[in-house]
């Protein structure tokens, strides 16, 4: 070493970088040494599977995947024998798993690098045959290793050799699927804090919003009532531009706290299709049935009332305000089950969408401007389809024979 400390100095920044990567990877212990372990229980089988095929394929009692932190060698995997933590001080593999190469010693007590190593001398151990080899990552960050031993002295073939060397690139393949999982749960739960910030926004804007709105629109009716103000009388016109463009307004703010609202709390429960869907009517000014065109068979799902409720009539308002000019208006909405739970479908005899313009129509603030069409914000798809992502679903578009749209949205059953 540098009598400067330049060399110690690398050292340092290096298990630095180091303990922020193992950090992202999840591969730090706890605090208080609790052992990290891969959060897929189906990820800790496979990796429990691959230590033990290298032990079997090398044909010795043992095999580790040990991570080399700062300070300790953590066993997140093991066969033969119980995971555990020890020092990096005392740790065989610490001494070569950033040489850049498989390691196979037939005898460690013959070896300068291990001979004096407590796992090799008695006092934790009595390891002859060692091999490991470095888990290394695409980006270049090395975890630790795959190691097999034996307490008697061993040489595996070449072969074999080699397909632990594969062995090994499976194991990263799995620490590399935990840091994906990390990174998703992270980016997970930033969009939800993100989306809970958004709905209390909204709300307090809408609420904000909203009063003096009302209030501009009480009088704007009272001045509509006024018998001063003849319906000829230009005032009448302007009253009546003030009054339209405040009920859309209106209407907006609606719409902007239903979006934001949409991957809020959900408390699923057991409704009844046919129900929900007649409240959801109603509150457009219909009702279910021949009259109207709307017609619902009943069906059980699970789903947050509220948010299905926004759904039906989101639905079923793209129904009314675009329907086809050539035909009566029918919609029918239903349900069947499906792979993943139940499916329902609302058909309408409308002017359809385009497969071209179907990715398009379920963004936030996008409308598709056709000739005829009635005015609207461009969030009651896309209000839709965050509902069925927070339920865990998915929304898609497809034509109705004869003409016309059907939007199908998944709901998943109770877990």
């Amino acid at each position: 070493m540098n009598t400067d400390g330049t060399a110690m100095q690398t050292l340092t920044d290096q298990d630095s970088a180091r303990e922020l990567g193992l950090r992202e990877y999840g591969l730090i212990p706890a605090y208080g040494g609790e052992r990290p372990v891969l959060k897929d229980a189906k990820a800790r089988g496979a990796l429990d599977n691959l230590v033990r095929l290298a032990a079997s394929l090398c044909g010795v009692p043992f095999g580790v995947v040990n991570i080399i932190t700062s300070g300790q060698q953590v066993q997140v995997a093991a066969s033969g024998m119980d995971p555990g933590i020890c020092s990096r001080e005392d740790s065989m593999c610490a001494a070569v798993f950033l040489t850049g190469g498989t390691t196979v010693v037939r005898d460690a007590s013959q070896d300068p690098r291990f001979a004096a190593n407590p796992f090799v001398t008695g006092e934790i151990a009595d390891v002859r045959f060692y091999a490991s080899i470095p888990l290394e990552t695409s980006s270049g960050l090395v975890l630790g290793s795959l190691c097999v031993f034996s307490n008697e002295p061993e040489l595996p073939t070449l072969e074999q050799i080699s397909l632990m060397e594969v062995l090994a690139q499976q194991v990263v393949e799995l620490l590399e699927l935990q840091h994906r999982t990390l990174q998703l749960n992270e980016a997970l739960a930033e969009l939800q804090r993100s989306n809970a910030m958004l709905a209390e926004f909204a709300g307090r804007v809408s609420h904000d919003l909203r009063s003096p709105l009302t209030t501009i629109l009480g009088y704007v009716e009272l001045a509509e009532d006024d018998p001063d103000i003849q319906p000829d009388h230009p005032f009448a016109e302007y009253l009546g531009h003030i009054g339209s463009g405040g009920r859309r307004m209106l209407d907006t703010l609606d719409d902007v706290l239903d979006y934001a609202r949409a991957d809020g709390t959900i408390n699923r429960e057991r409704l009844s299709l046919l129900a929900v869907s007649s409240e959801a009517a109603r509150d457009l000014g219909v009702d279910l049935g021949l009259a109207s065109g709307i017609l619902c068979e009943d069906a059980e799902l699970f789903a947050d009332r509220s948010q299905l409720r926004t759904l039906l009539q989101n639905l079923l308002a793209n129904s009314l305000n675009y329907q086809s000019p050539a035909r009566a208006l029918r919609v029918t909405v239903r349900a069947e089950p499906g792979v993943h739970g139940t499916i329902i479908h609302v058909a309408d005899n409308g002017k359809g969408i385009l497969a071209s313009e179907r990715s398009k129509a379920v963004e936030p603030l996008v409308r598709l401007n056709r000739p005829g069409d009635g005015p609207g914000t461009g969030l009651g798809l896309a209000t839709c389809r965050r509902i069925a992502q927070a339920h865990g679903g998915e929304l898609s578009i497809s034509d109705t024979p004869g003409g016309g749209a059907t939007v199908s949205v998944t709901f998943p059953d109770e877990p």
